[in-house]
């Protein structure tokens, strides 16, 4: 029996599009409190209206991945506009058209890592003291489904959401013991903003093929309402017929 998360507090990181937006539509309307975040306000008020118009009232505030600072002022002010945070969506990321090592230098590096990887560790780190404490808290990190198989994402892209699943799985290690628990979700190809950062953009065609961005809310909802007795460590999905 799946248990509800009405009132959780949720934090979700990448709230302006995509399967962030999505999954902060899809927690709002189940009940939980939630949080959005993002780097574009403007994105973050429409969500807002939107669903205040539906009676679902959510705090949100931007932020940037690529910051430590701006991810631990981004922990302090959830905790403080939603009372602590039991649930971690951590739903943003980036690439680029310049992935391939021939054109890969040490600033697009730099820029994948810092956003991929070192955002999800800035956050969690400022988060996870008063999960402790509370002896509760979800963390769901977003990875991708080049974070376990080789493919052309390039090789910053792969190593940041590689690295998404050491750090999810040391820290389930680390804290169960503590009733902290993680999930890496690892989507294939989602039509979202990110096709934009492509050398080539997918066609029509295979773009409508492709999973949609609450095809993988309505996983992280299923992954968020598990018993606190059971954990998914890693999940896969996969559009049918690509």
């Amino acid at each position: 029996m799946p248990v509800s998360i009405q009132g959780e507090r949720t934090l979700i990181v990448g709230a302006s599009s995509g399967i962030g937006r999505a999954t902060a539509r899809l927690f709002a309307r189940a009940g939980a409190k939630v949080y959005a975040s993002a780097r574009r306000a403007e994105r973050l008020a429409e969500l807002a209206t939107e669903l205040a118009a539906e009676g679902h009232e959510i705090a949100y505030g931007t932020a940037d991945a690529s910051s430590h600072e701006s991810m631990e002022a981004l922990a302090a002010d959830a905790v403080a506009k939603l009372g602590g945070v039991d649930i971690l969506v951590f739903a943003t990321g980036t690439n680029t058209p310049d992935r391939a090592m021939t054109r890969l230098n040490r600033t697009i590096w730099n820029e994948l890592i810092e956003v991929n990887l070192n955002g999800p560790y800035s956050l969690t780190a400022a988060l996870l003291p008063a999960m402790r404490t509370a002896k509760k808290g979800h963390l769901i990190y977003v990875s991708s489904i080049s974070g376990k198989y080789g493919d052309v994402s390039g090789a910053a892209y792969q190593a940041s959401k590689r690295g998404m699943l050491g750090l999810a799985a040391a820290i389930r290690q680390e804290e169960r013991e503590n009733g902290i628990r993680t999930c890496v979700v690892c989507p294939g190809l989602v039509d979202s903003e990110l096709m934009e950062k492509r050398p080539v953009k997918p066609s029509a065609e295979t773009l409508s093929k492709a999973l949609q961005p609450e095809d993988v809310a309505e996983i992280i909802y299923g992954v968020a309402v598990l018993h606190p007795r059971a954990a998914v460590p890693e999940l896969e999905i996969l559009p049918t017929v690509l």
